[in-house]
């Protein structure tokens, strides 16, 4: 059971601007079953409560309860649901839970303003729950309760602590159980039978870091109103190298990519104490799936969105990493793609390695002494890392995720590697060729990107390298044996063969 928990009323709280119909009818909406009035040092009376009912046109199950937040002399804000008189302001915690044993005591918005409740707190027995998500937290704060949750096992309640009708419902709480009134309300959280109302998908990270998604809130068809992508990264390598990502999301997103039709995901927040960052999680499904699934038309409209991101990134000429670190960190992660076949001795680690050799000679003749022709690029930009949503019934729009190797590149970098992962990624799927071809999404990045002479050619360089490293996957899930990994190698020596070609 859903319940709004924490919120203020115009009628009685003087920092609300929401009335308390308002409030009960959106939270209705959101598909809550159940609101707690906690106005400042106000008990909602019987009579008062009962004629807000008769004005509401919500079903009997609904549940309209009061509570109340009261400001203690000696342990700041706590939400009180039980007794049927008003506190008053500066009570001692130990007094209130002497007089009301049978209440339910719980700690309001305690990460506000950055603080760090200590173990101590937040274990203290006369408390019955701690509020560990509320708006008047922020993302990390939010982020920090829910990991001082799973720490200490303590009785964890969300609150949206609503003062206008936008936000109501963000933050409710799950009952295991139904209840009809706040005395069943107050027995529940004091037997830890609630939690805030949260979904946590573990995703797949690297071996420094690992990556959740949570959704919060509900709307009115059950889904998450909010996600966020927290990533814990293990050490502070891993933490250096996502204060870089988060350093180029950043100007990218200036550069236009905010919102609209083409976006990035907006970092939320940072700890550095704990080596975690917060950022905003994008609804929608990836470009694989849109491609997959979708009719012809709709497939072929998200893959020219996808070149239009790509093209509109480019087309800004930015250059937030060095110039030179492209290239000069290149050896090592093609090296790296060479060891998976090196470690199992495999038959065609001499083909690959002359593959590689090429790459490499031939990057650097065209790009060492040209840095004015290299841009922030993405630096993984294949079907699954771009996400394809929509606001409402409003338009689509596109985003992508996971920069980590975002440099500063050739603009061919990308263009290459999303032609071979989508030629791995759908080979095997024979629909997908009969509705999309990957010279769509070609035609559509060359209509809006600034390309220069000799681009295409570059592509075929850029898709050869990315066969590499799809090799090394290959070899990583245990497909080393597999005929696809000959044929993405066969298919490397081939584009490098256009390269030959076109340089001479």
């Amino acid at each position: 059971m859903l319940i709004e928990t924490h919120c203020h009323t115009r009628e009685h709280s003087s920092c609300s601007a929401v009335a308390a119909a308002d409030l009960a009818m959106r939270c209705f909406e959101e598909g809550l079953q159940g609101l707690v009035l906690t106005d400042h040092h106000h008990l909602w009376p019987a009579a008062e409560l009962a004629e807000l009912r008769r004005r509401l046109a919500v079903p009997d199950f609904f549940l309209l309860a009061a509570g109340q937040e009261v400001t203690t002399g000696d342990f700041g804000d706590i939400l009180v649901y039980g007794p049927r008189e008003t506190i008053p302001r500066g009570a001692r915690l130990e007094d209130i839970r002497r007089r009301y044993p049978e209440a339910a005591l719980v700690w309001a918005h305690p990460y506000r303003n950055g603080a760090r409740p200590a173990p101590e707190r937040l274990l203290n027995p006369r408390l019955n729950g701690v509020e560990i998500f509320n708006s008047n937290h922020t993302f990390g704060e939010n982020h920090r309760g829910l990991m001082d949750w799973h720490r200490f096992k303590f009785t964890a309640l969300g609150g949206t602590d609503t003062h206008a009708e936008s936000y109501a419902a963000t933050y409710p709480t799950a009952f295991d159980h139904p209840v009809r009134t706040v005395a069943e309300i107050a027995a529940e959280i004091r037997h830890g039978r609630c939690r805030p109302f949260l979904r946590e998908i573990p995703h797949a990270g690297t071996s420094d870091t690992e990556v959740t998604e949570i959704g919060l809130g509900t709307d009115a068809q059950g889904r998450s109103r909010e996600t966020i992508i927290v990533k814990d990264h293990g050490d502070p390598g891993a933490w250096t190298a996502a204060e870089r990502t988060a350093r180029i999301v950043d100007e990218i997103a200036r550069c236009g990519f905010e919102g609209g039709t083409f976006r990035v995901p907006r970092p939320l927040g940072r700890d550095p104490e704990s080596f975690t960052s917060i950022e905003e999680g994008i609804r929608g499904s990836s470009l694989f799936d849109r491609v997959a699934a979708g009719s012809r038309e709709e497939a072929s409209h998200c893959l020219r969105l996808a070149a239009q991101w790509l093209a509109r990134l480019h087309n800004c000429r930015l250059q937030v990493t060095p110039a030179g670190a492209w290239l000069e960190n290149e050896p090592v992660r093609l090296a790296h793609y060479l060891s998976a076949l090196e470690g199992m001795n495999h038959p065609h680690t001499r083909k690959a390695r002359e593959i590689m050799i090429f790459v490499l000679e031939t990057e650097r003749a065209l790009y060492a002494a040209h840095p004015e022709r290299l841009v922030q690029g993405h630096g993984d930009f294949h079907p699954k890392n771009i996400l394809i949503g929509e606001d409402g019934d409003g338009p689509l729009f596109v985003a992508a995720i996971d920069f980590d190797s975002s440099f500063t590149m050739p603009p061919a970098f990308d263009v290459g590697t999303f032609l071979a992962q989508f030629r791995n990624q759908f080979f095997a799927m024979r629909e997908v060729h009969a509705k999309v071809t990957p010279d769509l999404f070609t035609n559509a990045y060359l209509h809006d990107a600034a390309t220069t002479e000799g681009f295409l050619r570059e592509v075929q360089l850029f898709k050869a390298r990315t066969s590499l490293s799809i090799a090394y996957y290959l070899v990583k899930v245990g497909l080393g044996e597999s005929e696809n990994l000959w044929r993405v190698l066969v298919e490397a020596e081939e584009s490098l063969t256009r390269v030959a070609a076109t340089a001479s």
